[in-house]
């Protein structure tokens, strides 16, 4: 048996401090922060053109690099500095704040989960527009931009530092790579605050939910299905294993759940297969009940081999005995975070300066990241409506309110960053 343990996951609890310190007072009375949200409003068809034509630039799973190259494009004509791509392929736009003020990533990520060769065209259904990535999270990239644009075309200074990103590798196979750079690396020690602009609605992710992911492999020598009859089948083991997973039992609260996603293996219908695998996600927002519910699948792997192997008697069996093998391809880390922080009530008082109550919930986003590491970080939306994320249906629709998105996410950055008066 080869098993490859995941890396460790290390995590702070930074609630309590967070929620010690005020929140970032609204600067709803500064007139270019007013006019920089009347601005978003008033150029909203700028906005909706950003995120069509970035959609039509395809950002498969670890090929963003169009995109990011068009990105970094588009940032730098909006007249903002160092603008750079970092040797993971973020696109990072520096706009330099006063100095004494704290320092704000906002960030949309650039990839999406379709591979090579998807259609990505729009289609054009009443208010509806139709294609892959349209909402998660091409509508984040376009928020960015419009942030950035209104602060550029109005002159906002803000006394803090905002960065402006377009990363890579938030969707599942990234495994979060743009952000564990930027963090680890590239800005490492140098964000005061974090907003990941994720997927469209007005709803704020405030709490990180932490995953494990793994591909599992039976594997042996195979061989006829009716000569060979009688030795271990990695299928007969894969299948044991999946119906051992299908019967945990998971916490309701905190929330904890357990997928197998991807099942894989055999030759044809007459062969007993040489090898099956299958990939598996676990997920919940407190460390403890994931490391709990890994525990439980770990030991149901286990013992699907140990009773595949155990089923068939025999030299021929003994000598094909199955071998079980289990590769780390994806850990999100959690964190605690109350929704008491300065950076939620912040968003949410936002929210009802724009007319808007938003609620909290927990997610795996980017925010994951920073969220683990102690810097109070969470997702927004960005306005507007959609379904079908992650599916060849997917669809946006602006409405009649859809610059709020945007006019939020100004306002938070702007409140964050601190302004002059």
């Amino acid at each position: 048996m080869t098993y490859l343990k995941p890396f460790a996951i290390v995590f702070v609890v930074a609630a309590q401090t967070l929620a010690a310190q005020a929140a970032p007072a609204l600067p709803m009375s500064n007139a270019k922060v007013r006019a920089a949200l009347d601005l978003i409003k008033a150029d909203n068809a700028w906005t909706m053109q950003q995120q069509t034509e970035l959609t039509e630039i395809p950002a498969p799973p670890f090929k963003e690099s169009k995109r990011a190259a068009e990105y970094k494009r588009r940032l730098e004509a909006l007249g903002l500095r160092n603008v750079r791509i970092d040797s993971v392929g973020n696109v990072i736009a520096e706009r330099r704040g006063t100095g004494n003020g704290p320092t704000v990533v906002i960030a949309g990520h650039l990839d999406t989960v379709f591979p090579e060769g998807t259609d990505v065209t729009i289609k054009r259904d009443g208010g509806k527009l139709r294609a892959p990535g349209i909402g998660d999270d091409d509508r984040g990239l376009a928020v960015v931009l419009a942030v950035a644009r209104a602060f550029e075309k109005v002159g906002l200074q803000t006394n803090g530092t905002v960065y402006f990103v377009g990363d890579v590798g938030e969707e599942g196979p990234g495994n979060l790579r743009g952000m564990r750079y930027l963090f680890g690396k590239e800005l490492k020690g140098k964000v005061d605050y974090f907003i990941s602009v994720d997927d469209t609605g007005l709803g704020i992710a405030s709490r990180a939910v932490g995953s494990y992911r793994y591909r599992v492999s039976y594997k042996g020598p195979g061989g006829h299905s009716y000569g060979a009859f009688g030795i271990p089948n990695p299928i007969h083991a894969l299948g044991r294993a999946i119906a051992g997973i299908a019967d945990v039992q998971v916490p309701t609260t905190p929330k904890t759940t357990f997928n197998v996603g991807v099942i894989q293996g055999g030759t044809s219908v007459n062969s007993i297969a040489g090898e099956a695998s299958m990939e598996v996600d676990m997920r919940s927002e407190d460390a403890k009940s994931l490391a709990t519910v890994d525990a439980q699948v770990q030991r149901i792997l286990r013992d699907a081999l140990a009773a595949e192997n155990a089923r068939w008697k025999g030299p021929r069996a003994a000598s094909a005995q199955l071998t079980m093998r289990i590769d780390t391809i994806g850990i999100r880390p959690t964190g605690a975070q109350s929704d008491n922080a300065p950076i939620v009530q912040t968003a949410i008082a936002a929210g009802k300066a724009l007319g808007f109550t938003s609620t909290t919930s927990a997610s795996s986003t980017d925010a994951n990241i920073p969220i683990s590491l102690g810097i109070p970080a969470m997702r927004i939306g960005g306005g507007g409506t959609a379904e079908g994320a992650h599916s060849l249906g997917e669809w946006y629709d602006d409405g009649p309110n859809g610059y709020v998105g945007p006019q939020w996410a100004a306002l938070i950055v702007a409140a964050l960053a601190g302004v002059h008066q």
